[in-house]
């Protein structure tokens, strides 16, 4: 029998970042994190109940007992499966930090493997733990943490280089970095260079910061600076704002 895990919420929605933008999926948002980044709009605090949306898409929630049985987990998803056939591309982790929680993870994804392909969205920083997880999943849409905007102290670039090392041999590999009106281009070059050095196709999303209003952080002029300064480095340089935030869903 697996490991109970602490979940934040589970909902229904769309995909609003990265690679998979578009998409549907189901979202399981594991607490816990090893950063503090200072645009996080999410709460990933361990708490009493887990969130869970009652019908998929409905943003009516539920209470589920802490900690969360695979079992609780996987019952939920075969009753979204029958209720919306087809409507879901797979199954979101995202937190938080997922691969802090690595050990039980090797044994949830195999459960919900068989139901819907998995996408990581990870910080990028925890290369020991994604090596443990890693064959289990489909896509894993990794963060740079640019000191700009996320204000996490000391730069991440050996681990995120780590990380994206270890990432290598996972087709749905993708980088994503937030940007904001702070963002240089000597981050931006910082982010190709490492990427150049590990495999240049890896698509390379710059996010606009989204800023309390739920407006864009960024004037265009400069997000289009930068994204021609990325493009110059590597082939594949998409600019997505958060779809979901200016959507108005979860």
């Amino acid at each position: 029998m697996s490991e109970p895990l602490f979940v934040s919420e589970i909902f229904s929605s769309i995909q609003g970042e990265g690679l998979l933008a578009g998409r549907r999926q189901i979202f399981v948002r594991l607490t816990e994190c090893n950063l503090d980044c200072c645009y996080c709009d999410t709460d990933f605090a361990i708490s009493e109940f887990c969130r869970s949306e009652t019908t998929p898409g409905s943003s009516v929630f539920m209470n589920l007992p802490q900690p969360v049985q695979i079992r609780t987990l996987t019952t939920l998803i075969d009753d979204w499966l029958v209720r919306l056939p087809g409507a879901h591309h797979s199954v979101s982790l995202t937190g938080g930090e997922p691969l802090l929680h690595a050990d039980v993870l090797t044994e949830w994804l195999a459960e919900i493997r068989t139901r819907l392909p998995i996408h990581l969205e990870t910080n990028g920083t925890l290369p020991a733990a994604l090596a443990r997880i890693k064959q289990q999943v489909d896509f894993i849409s990794m963060d740079m943490k640019l000191p700009s905007t996320a204000g996490c102290g000391e730069p991440l670039w050996d681990l995120h280089r780590l990380f994206l090392q270890e990432a290598q041999g996972n087709a749905g590999v993708s980088i994503k970095v937030v940007v904001g009106d702070t963002t240089d281009e000597a981050e931006i070059t910082a982010v190709c260079d490492l990427i150049s050095a590990i495999e240049p196709a890896t698509p390379l999303f710059l996010q606009p910061v989204t800023v309390p209003g739920g407006t864009v952080g960024i004037p265009a002029v400069k997000l289009l600076h930068l994204q021609a300064v990325a493009s110059a480095r590597l082939p594949d340089v998409r600019v997505i704002p958060q779809m979901h935030v200016l959507l108005g869903a979860l």
